[in-house]
């Protein structure tokens, strides 16, 4: 069923691009209305108000009547529908990691890792964040505007790949309007969901409006908790032996496993165990100070709630899962931002700034690490036994881990830019633009009935806990200019000068030995001597054990902890009686260069040459030193046509070289190392076609991606990635994946579609309407051992249908969404850098609902 379903979708597809002429993502005319040109869509792509067939960038955007139509509320909803889109996520809103046009080495989205490749706005304000983009929930928005390739120069640090751009609707002094809009829906496999939305706009005076949404919306679970146990070695038993991995007999291993714990998930179990709640709203007010400025302040509030896990285990069934703790994620973020807009003589002027506070709360079942490590350790009685795992009394505990983590964003963003008439022959749009974005990061691993000196210092039940403070900052001066050599042809030179300051300070790790005996065999939970109390400074300002010399200070007093709730400070660098934090600084330059060529009326052809750039950092783990900068530069040649009326084909060709790429795995202890990778190279090419008359609307949009390294991966960072060198801790380097091999998560060819057929009934416009997508296999890592384990993501197609009817006040609709119940892989994924269960992050199952909503 499924191979015929991808032949059916690909079929349909491959027919609507031959008939296709032009794209209609971006379309806001209604499909019958024949007195609207198509090509009158307006973006700000470049900073300034420009038609979209005008813009020599390949950009795609959805209006506010396609995303009605597409039924989208969400960042997966939206995604579907950009080909040069890709991403990671644990399937829970809030946790997707954006990449575009193949730039992604996967395993990105640590609190201590690198930034984002793909940047993220709200009207003129970023939202960029580590971890998960921020998930607005997409209703009464003016159009999402995606902008493939490097935006470093309007856009900088976190646009290396591309930039999404959310648009809302602004208040309007023209007339009171509002609408109301309810939805009830239905899961295959699951339960029941729906939303409710409604917006209002109220001028208030002829120079005043207030426009105020708001939206609730709960997404049925689908995966099921299943009844399940999980047996441990109880290292009691073989107290008495001589301990250490790997020299215990066989003989003390059976006694073991005898006298093994066996727990059970029995107070989870539960079907439809992952659903989620959303609210929120915002509000934006205008006021015309005058004929040439205007104020718009605006704040928006949103919390999601989501509880169980959004991923299911293929070896217990298909959406079915064995969890054996509570686990959710609670995403709230409140922004608060002003947009100043008014002209010195005819200079247009905008200041453009905001803050923001985003906190993301999460439970997470931690079980598979203890499970893997109970079985490596089986010759010492387990887990329990290898790493002491005992309760204040002596007694030998239940091994098994949960976690329980933090994110606080706070990110404070400025720009201020001129730009001169568009009209002009030479025009100019120039800026200066800061940001600094804060995070407080919390994991805390938690063991029940832990003893207190068996965790980490002051924190009982904790086996390991990682606090810290992160800062990244950015500066920019930027500017772009624009000359018409001839009517026809222009010349386009950008360039963004920036620095970067990032640091990071705290605690990661174990706590102390209780007995300071950091030679007892085997080694215990709080006895590595690489993470921990044992790396925390002391008063004489060295380490309180040296690992290069191995000793210990001679001073055992440590220095307070610098971040609040931590024992010490392992995390910095100790300086003059205290801990200051590592820091990555550094500076470049970005550019654009863009020739624009228009042969005939209704056509544009350019040819960008463009740089992007994503700052450097440290690594926790001193034994990785920093990580540098990586860069990338696109070649492109691209085409806009608007041959006829409702008639448009877009196109662009590329190539793209990544260099010196950062890249995230899980190193020692299951904790994220980046190093620099070798260079990749992208080639590349985009269609957006479509053909919007009458009552027929037709549009596609594919994209096709072949992105490979050039160079070997090592393990560890080599200058020549002949992973022939040792590592810095003497470890041998070897290679993890070799020349040739393709870069993760993104498809080799992905394509989206949507026919609407509309005919009118009496006082109503009646529809039907067929949504489909598809996308080829991706590698799930990029490392070849990780690749092996997960195995790839498969291919997948996804049917969408719906029919309704249009009245001039009210609309209902049918729908299917997921027709032929397709189990898509968004992603794959195991819990700890060892572990071996695998996880599915699967695409929503069949749903079927109903939407009605009214307008006054």
């Amino acid at each position: 069923m499924r191979f015929n379903t991808r032949r059916a979708i690909m079929s349909a597809l491959f027919t609507t691009t031959a008939l296709a002429a032009a794209p209609a993502f971006a379309q806001e005319a209604p499909a019958d209305d024949t007195t609207v040109d198509p090509s009158e869509i307006v973006v700000t792509a470049q900073k300034r108000s420009e038609n979209l067939q005008n813009v020599p960038i390949s950009i795609q955007a959805l209006g506010t009547q396609k995303l009605d139509q597409l039924n989208i509320s969400d960042f997966k909803g939206y995604a579907a529908q950009l080909p040069s889109v890709s991403f990671q996520s644990s399937g829970a809103p809030g946790s997707s990691v954006i990449y575009m046009r193949g730039i992604a080495s996967g395993s990105d989205g640590n609190h201590s890792g690198s930034l984002p490749s793909v940047g993220v706005y709200l009207d003129e304000q970023p939202v960029t964040t580590i971890g998960g983009n921020l998930d607005v929930h997409i209703y009464d928005i003016a159009r999402i505007e995606s902008l493939s390739g490097p935006q470093g120069t309007l856009y900088g640090a976190s646009s290396e790949a591309g930039t999404i751009r959310i648009i809302t609707n602004k208040p309007s002094t023209a007339g009171f309007e509002g609408r109301i809009d309810g939805e009830v829906n239905t899961i295959d496999h699951g339960g029941w969901g729906g939303k409710l939305e409604g917006m209002i706009n109220a001028p208030l005076s002829s120079s005043a409006a207030l426009r105020v949404v708001g939206f609730y919306q709960k997404d049925a679970g689908f995966i099921d908790n299943v009844p399940g146990s999980r047996s441990f070695l109880d290292g009691a038993v073989i107290d008495a032996a001589p301990l250490g991995k790997g020299n215990a007999a066989p003989a003390l291993a059976a006694a073991a496993a005898a006298g093994g714990i066996t727990v059970d998930n029995a107070a989870f179990v539960k079907n439809n165990y992952n659903y989620t709640d959303t609210w929120g709203g915002r509000a934006a007010l205008k006021l015309d100070l005058d004929d040439n400025w205007t104020v718009t302040p605006t704040v928006l509030y949103q919390e999601q709630r989501a509880y169980g896990t959004f991923a299911f285990d293929p070896s217990v069934g298909d959406l079915k899962i064995q969890r054996f703790f509570p686990e959710g994620r609670r995403d709230r973020f409140i922004q608060a931002a002003l947009t100043l807009e008014g002209k010195l003589g005819n200079w247009d002027v905008t200041y453009a700034g905001a803050y923001l506070d985003h906190t993301d709360r999460t439970e997470s079942d931690y079980t598979d690490y203890a499970e893997y490590y109970d079985s490596y350790y089986a010759s010492s009685g387990g887990i329990a036994g290898y790493q002491y795992f005992v309760d204040s009394l002596g007694n030998t505990i239940d091994p098994r881990q949960h976690i329980l983590g933090t994110d606080h964003f706070k990110k404070m963003s400025h720009e201020l830019r001129i730009a001169s008439p568009s009209t002009d022959r030479f025009r100019l749009v120039a800026g200066m633009f800061l940001q600094h974005q804060s995070n407080d990061i919390l994991q805390d691993y938690q063991v029940t009935n832990l003893a207190p000196a068996m965790s980490v210092n002051g924190s009982p039940g904790t086996l390991w806990l990682t606090k810290q403070h992160r800062n990244d900052r950015d500066y920019a001066m930027f500017g772009e200019a624009s000359f018409d050599v001839t009517d026809t042809f222009t010349l386009t030179g950008g360039l963004r000068v920036f620095m970067y300051d990032n640091d990071l300070i705290g605690f990661f790790g174990f706590g102390a030995n209780p007995a300071n005996n950091y030679q007892a065999s085997p080694t215990n939970a709080v006895d590595t001597r690489k993470y921990g109390v044992s790396q925390c400074f002391t008063t004489a300002g060295d380490r309180l054990y040296d690992r290069a010399t191995d000793t210990f200070s001679s001073s055992s007093t440590l220095l307070p902890g610098v971040v609040a709730g931590t024992p010490c400070t392992n995390l910095g660098v100790a300086t003059n009686g205290t801990v200051i934090p590592v820091k990555a600084v550094g500076s470049g330059v970005t550019y654009r260069f863009n020739a624009t060529w228009k042969p005939v009326q209704g056509m544009m052809v350019y040819g960008t040459f463009s740089r992007g750039f994503r700052p450097g950092g440290q690594n926790r783990f001193g034994d990785f030193g920093a990580y540098q900068p990586d860069y990338l530069k696109n070649y492109e040649i691209g085409f806009k046509t608007s041959p006829a009326r409702g008639v448009r084909l877009n196109g662009a060709v590329y190539r793209q070289d990544w260099d010196n790429f950062q890249f995230s795995y899980l190193g020692p202890n299951s904790f994220t190392v980046i190093i620099n990778g070798p260079n990749a190279r992208i080639w590349g090419a985009e269609l957006d076609a479509g053909y919007n008359v009458e009552n027929f609307a037709l549009n596609v949009n594919a994209s096709y991606t072949d992105a490979i390294m050039q160079k070997n991966l090592c393990r560890g960072f080599d200058p020549t990635f002949e992973c022939t060198n040792d590592l810095p801790n003497g470890d041998p380097n070897s290679i993890k994946a070799p020349k040739g091999t393709r870069l993760p998560i993104t498809p080799q060819f992905k394509i989206a579609g949507t026919m609407r057929y509309t005919v009118p009934m009496g006082d109503a416009k009646a529809y039907g309407q067929v949504n489909a997508s598809y996308q080829t296999w991706a590698r799930s890592a990029l490392r070849d051992g990780d690749a092996a384990l997960l195995g790839r993501l498969d291919p997948y197609g996804l049917v969408n249908l719906a029919v309704g009817a249009d009245w001039d006040k009210f609309n209902l609709e049918l729908f299917v969404s997921n027709v032929f119940d397709e189990r898509g892989q968004v992603s794959k994924f195991v819990q700890c850098g060892s572990c071996s269960r695998i996880y599915t992050v699967p695409t929503v199952p069949r749903m079927f609902g109903l939407r009605v909503g009214a307008k006054y």
